[in-house]
């Protein structure tokens, strides 16, 4: 039996194993945990996730739902659970993150063609190797990488949201809605006056930051900026990002407000939720003390505060092709965050991509080559050349997908008409033997 070795069991581990074991080959799934823990994972399951519980829109007039529905179709484990362990989000799609990631430790444990080792790697095994170890590479492997890709290891920061108890959340200085009214009412809405949100601005731009060696704000990636570094960068930031009251009107006034904070669901029981755009590297003190300030939390219990996290990622334009190989030795891959891809979905996607090629190499058949006009193609065409100028993380978008070609009236219709040809394609794609193994 053919054998390949994946190293961690995160979310792009995970499908990438799983995608390779559902073709025959025999996988040698290697996970650190429990034994050894990162600062920001809590759970000994594969498939954490440690930032926030949502996967983002699962509309098809959405590039993230498109990949979505493309991993679907081709049978995505991740996807599987994320279905098995979904909670009320609106339009988006969130999870229960316990179950969703105890669902996927069952599923990958219990398969005969893969063996779990609970240990860490520091080095790289011989034969095929799919490297999935994520953002937060322990050290010694990190070091290792770094030397392989002759000095183009680079690193950024990640910070995550604070978790709050929903019995400890004032209801009277809250309501439940989603933006718009869209969806069923999911998000308990925190509105503040402006005098309250000048009050609490002022103090989010000179709370105390815990000690992070090597920080600083120009190593944070855009999409995960931590509430207090986006703050200082202007008054009205907040109320154009994460606390803009468009779409939600307060019932009792019938107005919308002057700054609105959101909390989503965090678990299926409903009993947490998080602060939705509130990652955050302040001390537990000050988190406590500012976001107290908001109304609806001014008697919080906060059963999780934010925490600050180095991610690790490549260059990989440099360094990888479009089945995530590293060029140098291409018996060697790469998947996950690590690559450049950002966010759960694509993590997750890049696994998929890598085990379904590597799959076909290794079995000696037809590679499936997927174009740039799927979501999932454009992704590795991205990251293995696609970008313009210095190499940044990117989530998946219809701007990195080839254009139609022709003109559609509206940006949504001009959205769905990319998505139906992106989901026809990856029907066709299916006819190739990869996807009969």
């Amino acid at each position: 039996m053919k054998e390949v070795t994946v190293l961690g069991a995160g979310l792009a581990g995970s499908e990438c194993a799983w995608q390779l074991a559902e073709r025959g080959i025999k996988v040698r799934l290697y996970e650190m945990k429990p034994h050894k823990m990162t600062p920001a994972h809590k759970s000994p399951y594969f498939g954490e996730l440690v930032c926030s519980n949502s996967l983002r829109s699962d509309e098809l007039s959405n590039a993230v739902g498109l990949l979505k529905a493309e991993m679907r179709r081709m049978g995505s484990l991740i996807m599987e659970s994320a279905d098995a362990n979904r909670v009320p989000a609106g339009g988006a799609l969130a999870v229960d993150r316990e179950g969703f990631a105890a669902y996927i430790t069952d599923k990958l444990r219990n398969h005969d063609s893969i063996t779990v080792i609970e240990e860490e790697v520091t080095d790289f095994p011989e034969g095929e190797l799919v490297v999935a170890t994520g953002p937060l590479t322990s050290d010694a492997l990190a070091e290792r990488i770094a030397k392989l890709c002759g000095g183009e290891g680079l690193h950024f920061y990640d910070a995550v949201a604070p978790i709050v108890s929903i019995d400890s959340v004032d209801m009277d200085s809250a309501f439940f809605a989603s933006r718009y009214d869209k969806g069923t009412a999911d998000y308990v809405n925190c509105p503040m006056s402006e005098e309250e949100y000048k009050a609490f601005w002022r103090e989010l731009c000179s709370a105390k930051e815990a000690e992070v060696h090597g920080f600083d704000d120009g190593g944070v990636f855009e999409g995960c900026m931590p509430v207090e570094v986006m703050a200082r960068r202007g008054e009205d930031t907040l109320r154009y990002g994460p606390l803009k009251p468009v779409g939600l009107r307060d019932p009792v006034t019938g107005r919308e407000s002057y700054a609105v904070v959101q909390l989503r669901k965090d678990n299926a029981d409903g009993t947490l939720y998080n602060m939705v755009g509130f990652q955050t590297h302040l001390t537990w003190g000050e988190q406590k003390r500012v976001f107290s300030m908001i109304p609806a939390l001014r008697n919080a219990d906060f059963v999780r505060y934010g925490v600050m996290h180095r991610n690790t990622y490549l260059n990989s334009p440099q360094l990888l092709d479009r089945y995530y190989r590293l060029r140098s030795e291409p018996r060697i891959s790469f998947a996950g965050q690590m690559t450049g891809v950002e966010g759960y979905v694509e993590s997750a996607a890049s696994g998929m991509l890598v085990g379904i090629e590597t799959a076909a190499r290794v079995l000696g058949i037809e590679p499936v080559d997927f174009p740039q006009e799927t979501a999932i193609g454009a992704l590795g065409l991205y990251i293995s050349g696609g970008s313009v100028g210095e190499f940044q993380p990117m989530n998946i978008n219809f701007g990195i997908i080839s254009p139609l070609g022709y003109r559609v009236k509206g940006k949504r219709n001009k959205n769905a008409e990319i998505s139906g040809r992106s989901l026809s394609i990856i029907d066709e794609l299916m006819k190739k033997e990869i996807f009969a193994r």
